[in-house]
């Protein structure tokens, strides 16, 4: 993580995102702009929780582990997001894993501030709800859809998201370790042995391709019409 000291910067994603009357006065020196590379954590499943971030740029990955140490993806994010706000709320520790998939520009508000100056400022409860709300409303078909669609649609689906982020600088196009195999089979709720014999199956199609330790998509539109529509976006 890096903390961006343009504040120039800062105030073009608030306006970009409209998120100008979102924040009161009071609340504005206080707010931060940060910048996590890719594959850097924002937070961990566990923590203490004493941030709200909002996603403004960048594709970000949430998931969450068992006590037995598997893990499962929630989804992946694109703007306009927000991290810790259930953790806010409840005042709670970090519910889930969070991952920049893609280079990731968020805004940092410590929950010391938002308490002490916009714990009942209107604008930032009704952003705060509709965000939520969403979240439950996402998360309720989320569980239906992985569920019931097969291997090859979430494999398909996982692959877009996290090798494509259109909002990123210069067309963001990443590649998928092989050796994370293992993490991609809990994460979609297969085997390992399964998705090996889809990864096959895809690369046969001339969907995918290996190459040097990496899962490559070779038809982007063709893995697209496999999802269908991105059960995990």
């Amino acid at each position: 993580m890096k903390e961006v000291t343009d504040r120039e910067q800062l105030h073009s994603f608030l306006r970009t995102h409209q998120l100008e009357t979102v924040f009161n006065e009071p609340l504005m020196p206080h707010l931060s702009l940060y910048r996590f590379d890719q594959g850097e954590w924002i937070c961990s499943q566990g923590e203490p929780s004493e941030v709200l971030y909002v996603l403004v740029k960048g594709k970000i990955k949430v998931y969450t582990t068992s006590a037995e140490g598997k893990t499962l993806i929630i989804s992946f994010k694109t703007p306009l997001e927000v991290i810790g706000d259930i953790e806010y709320i409840q005042e709670i520790p970090i519910i889930n894993t969070v991952e920049a998939v893609s280079p990731v520009h968020m805004i940092g508000i410590p929950y010391r501030f938002l308490k002490k100056y916009a714990a009942d400022y209107a604008p930032l409860l009704n952003f705060l709800l509709d965000i939520i709300t969403r979240k439950f409303y996402m998360k309720s078909n989320f569980l239906s859809f992985n569920i019931l669609h097969p291997v090859e649609v979430r494999l398909a689906s996982y692959l877009l998201s996290v090798t494509y982020d259109e909002s990123a600088d210069a067309g963001f196009q990443g590649q998928l370790s092989t050796f994370s195999l293992t993490d991609v089979a809990n994460w979609i709720g297969t085997s390992y042995r399964h998705l090996n014999r889809v990864i096959t199956k895809l690369s046969a199609e001339g969907l995918i391709e290996r190459s040097n330790g990496f899962i490559v998509v070779k038809d982007k539109e063709g893995l697209s019409a496999l999802a269908d529509q991105n059960i995990y976006e």
